[in-house]
C-alpha cells in the first residue's frame, strides 16, 4: 500500500463561455474522458461538485477559468492516463478551448490518506509559477519523489511552501 499519493491540479482559461459553441466539444466530451479517468487503473479521486461538474466549482477569482484537481496512486499512472489513452486527443485539442498557459499544471506529493482541496492546489500551483519545480510542487519534466517531499508534509494551515 502506497504512503503517499500525487495530487494533480491544471488550469485552464476557456476561449468562450461553457455554453458556447467554441467549447461545445469540450464540453461535449467532458463526461466521458471524466469516466475514463475514473476506470483508470491508478485513478484516486476528483473534485467534483454534488451535480458531478467540476466546471461548476471556482477555484480562481476569473470565472473563464476552470480546474481540474485530482488524486492518483502515483506519476505513472497519471501520465499513462495523460498521453496514452483516449484523453491524450482530448488533451491535443486543448487549444481550440483554452488560453495558453504559462503553468497550466503542478502536482505533489501528499499523504494516502489525505484529499487536497482547492486552496491547497491553488497554493501548490502559485507556489510552482513563481519558484519552479521544487518537491512542494513540480511538473512531469522535473519530477520529485514523494521521499524527497517528506519535508513538505502534511502542509496543514497555515499553509507554508516551507519545509515544516
Amino acid at each position: 500500500m502506497n504512503t503517499y499519493h500525487l495530487a494533480q491540479l491544471n488550469v485552464a482559461r476557456m476561449l468562450g463561455a461553457a455554453d458556447s459553441a467554441i467549447m461545445a466539444d469540450f464540453v461535449n466530451g467532458l463526461k466521458r474522458i471524466n469516466a475514463l479517468g475514473e476506470a483508470t487503473p491508478g485513478f484516486v479521486w476528483r473534485l467534483k461538485s454534488d451535480a458531478d461538474n467540476a466546471m461548476a466549482i471556482r477555484v480562481f477569482e476569473d470565472e473563464m477559468m476552470i480546474v481540474n484537481l485530482t488524486v492518483w496512486t502515483g506519476i505513472d499512472a497519471l501520465y499513462q492516463f495523460t498521453y496514452y489513452s483516449d484523453h491524450a486527443e482530448f488533451f491535443r485539442r486543448r487549444r481550440e478551448w483554452f488560453h495558453k498557459e504559462s503553468v497550466p499544471m503542478a502536482l505533489w506529493w501528499l499523504p494516502a490518506d489525505h484529499l487536497p482541496t482547492p486552496q491547497d492546489a491553488r497554493i501548490r500551483l502559485e507556489y510552482l509559477q513563481v519558484h519552479g519545480a521544487t518537491p512542494f510542487a513540480f511538473t512531469f519534466r522535473q519530477q520529485f519523489t514523494a521521499e524527497e517531499a517528506e519535508a513538505y508534509l502534511p502542509i496543514v494551515p497555515p499553509y507554508s511552501p516551507t519545509p515544516v
